[in-house]
């Protein structure tokens, strides 16, 4: 596990909006304030990955404001990017004023003040959202080109901004299985694929490395491919043709993130161990074998038992049944 979470819950009810503002202050000094300061509730997941600081927060409606003195008095000089992922926030910052609502995104620069309020607390619901802070000499980009994005909404629903949304809510949904080991190179990814969208937005691609491009292509590459393994006709040359890319820089860049392993010998690789896994699932007992061979690509039945007997030693049919005897023969929970 490589997160932490933090509760005002946990600690007694007048000192909750008081806890609150302290772990906001660690990563960001701010003024806060809150009309529901008094029985105050908020929650925090946190995941350092490297110098990256990935966080899930969800509070009652808060406002949020970094004026200039704070910031002479101490500039971490972070970026910060926040999802928001329910209710609806507004943000003054840079000589821009904006509001965002579900699957938004935004920019802002802790060397810059900045103000950020509920945008709509009739409802006094609760406001929750994904925040990326990360020190800003790790963007491979001009800061005066990033100027340009802060304190807009990001569009967060398609291309690589949506990809780069999916990334980091995965991360908290997968919280408790990650390991130590796994945090720096999760934090690279956030990075390239940071790097890769923002240089899009801004058409400054040129200005990244081919290093973070290639990282950035490769886990596009990946989502696509997960994205899209019912279709049997998922094959690199359909893959490289989506992305705009040549067959061999797809088969390059890809290689070099998977240690070797080829594009379709990941396709298949995938493909087997859903259906392996499907197969071995109770509530699809009733599921016909060839059903569940085609929802992971392979509408031929016969190349689905000959693909998983090379993988498994075992045809799919002795692999449920299998399964299904060992699960009646273990022993219920509970007891008379």
């Amino acid at each position: 596990m490589i997160g932490t979470v933090f509760r005002t819950d946990d600690v007694p009810a007048g000192d909750r909006f008081d806890y609150w503002q302290e772990l906001v202050g660690r990563t960001r000094s701010s003024a806060l304030v809150s009309d529901h300061a008094a029985d105050f509730w908020a929650e925090q997941r946190l995941m350092e990955l490297g110098p990256v600081v990935v966080s899930q927060m969800s509070f009652l409606p808060t406002r949020y404001r970094r004026t200039e003195k704070l910031v002479r008095q101490a500039d971490p000089e972070l970026y910060h990017l926040t999802l928001l992922i329910d209710g609806g926030l507004g943000l003054d910052h840079a000589g821009r004023t904006s509001t965002f609502t579900s699957r938004d995104l935004h920019l802002a620069d802790s060397s810059q003040p900045y103000d950020v309020r509920s945008a709509d607390d009739r409802q006094g619901g609760i406001v929750r959202g994904m925040a990326v802070d990360f020190p800003k000499a790790l963007l491979p980009l001009p800061p005066h080109r990033v100027r340009e994005l802060l304190g807009l909404s990001l569009p967060g629903r398609e291309g690589v901004g949506a990809l780069l949304a999916d990334f980091v809510v995965g991360l908290n949904r997968q919280i408790d299985t990650l390991q130590p080991s796994d945090a720096p190179r999760l934090g690279t990814v956030v990075i390239d694929l940071m790097s890769a969208w923002f240089a899009q937005l801004l058409e400054a691609e040129a200005a990244l490395s081919p290093e973070t491009r290639g990282r950035a292509m490769a886990q596009r590459v990946q989502e696509f491919i997960r994205q899209n393994l019912h279709d049997p006709e998922l094959t690199p040359p359909v893959i490289a043709a989506a992305h705009n890319i040549s067959l061999s820089y797809l088969h390059r860049v890809f290689q070099q993130r998977t240690q070797g392993e080829p594009v379709a010998a990941w396709i298949r690789r995938l493909r087997l161990e859903n259906a392996h896994r499907d197969l071995a699932n109770d509530a699809l007992r009733g599921t016909p074998i060839h059903t569940i061979a085609a929802r992971w690509g392979y509408p031929r039945h016969s190349d689905f038992t000959r693909a998983f007997r090379a993988a498994y030693g075992m045809s799919p049919r002795d692999h449920r049944q299998q399964t299904q005897a060992l699960s009646l023969s273990l022993p219920l929970s509970g007891g008379a």
